[in-house]
């Protein structure tokens, strides 16, 4: 299976007492395929992985997994700070019948390049499927290098990653370093990622406008020209999702267009009244339906 287009990287919703919402879910990952996206990443950072016990990890995997019922690939977040508790937590995601897994480096330890290189090798030699590295160095304080990502490419199942990094040039310097062996996602600026070589999106806008992420990779590829004009009308909202109330955010803009997915986890409060009134003003400019 090859992994390519607009992934969403996808919310965990929470009911009114806080437990994880799985009719919700259920319910999400049809809307979100009927919407058209390429792929699903639960349990990443915007799913709030590290806010969630290991069952309630699991749980929200098995739901996905099920629900998309091989209608799209799913890839797991299955990050870790201890590398055996990374292979477990993947492992597991493989047997429930993951098509890939996700892997932001540890984000706590500030790993070297060689502990790095032990980490994600360990975990790719314990599976079958695919490896999509993560990188976010603003939030897991590790940037891989293009130089680390190309020795990593040469581990067998260690052949995405994801580039948060917000430098468009990193896909070339990957693309580059890694000969071949490495397809890249962007995590920010898709359209510039795509023209540079990423054949993929890790969307946090599809939360809120999957069929418009996942238009604005169609229509780049396609070589009709029409994505950038795509781009350019989500751009307001791929920034106001960008910041540090990223999740809090998402969530805000879910239950503004009809689809509310409960609060965010503490210590994340919901979005102050200012930033969800900038929120509520660009979703209207984007046309879409929104509630009090």
């Amino acid at each position: 299976m090859t992994f390519r287009g607009s992934y969403t990287v996808c919310i965990t919703p929470f009911d009114a007492e806080g437990g994880v919402d799985l009719p919700t879910l259920r319910d999400y990952v049809d809307w979100q395929i009927d919407e058209g996206v390429h792929g699903l990443i639960p349990l990443g950072s915007t799913g709030e992985f590290l806010s969630l016990s290991r069952e309630e990890r699991a749980a929200v995997a098995e739901t996905v997994i099920t629900q998309a019922a091989g209608r799209v690939p799913v890839l797991i977040g299955t990050a870790a700070e201890w590398t055996d508790e990374a292979i477990a937590i993947s492992r597991e995601a493989e047997a429930l019948g993951a098509d890939g897994v996700m892997l932001v480096p540890p984000y706590y330890s500030s790993p070297t390049d060689a502990e790095l290189i032990v980490h994600f090798t360990r975990v790719a030699e314990a599976l079958s499927i695919p490896v999509m590295l993560y990188n976010n160095p603003f939030t897991a304080n590790v940037d891989l290098s293009a130089a680390l990502v190309g020795r990593l490419s040469e581990v067998d199942n260690i052949s995405y990653i994801k580039d948060t990094s917000k430098n468009v040039h990193r896909v070339t310097e990957l693309l580059e370093a890694c000969q071949g062996r490495m397809t890249v996602f962007a995590g920010y600026y898709p359209w510039e990622s795509y023209l540079a070589g990423a054949e993929g999106y890790s969307s946090v806008m599809s939360n809120i406008m999957p069929k418009l992420s996942a238009q604005t990779f169609d229509r780049t590829v396609d070589g009709s020209n029409e994505g950038r004009a795509l781009y350019i009308k989500s751009l307001p909202l791929i920034n106001a999702l960008a910041g540090d109330l990223y999740v809090s955010a998402t969530k805000a803009a879910m239950a503004m267009i009809g689809r509310p997915v409960g609060a965010p986890r503490p210590p994340r409060l919901p979005l102050p009244a200012a930033k969800a009134a900038e929120l509520q003003t660009i979703l209207k400019y984007l046309g879409l339906p929104v509630e009090a």
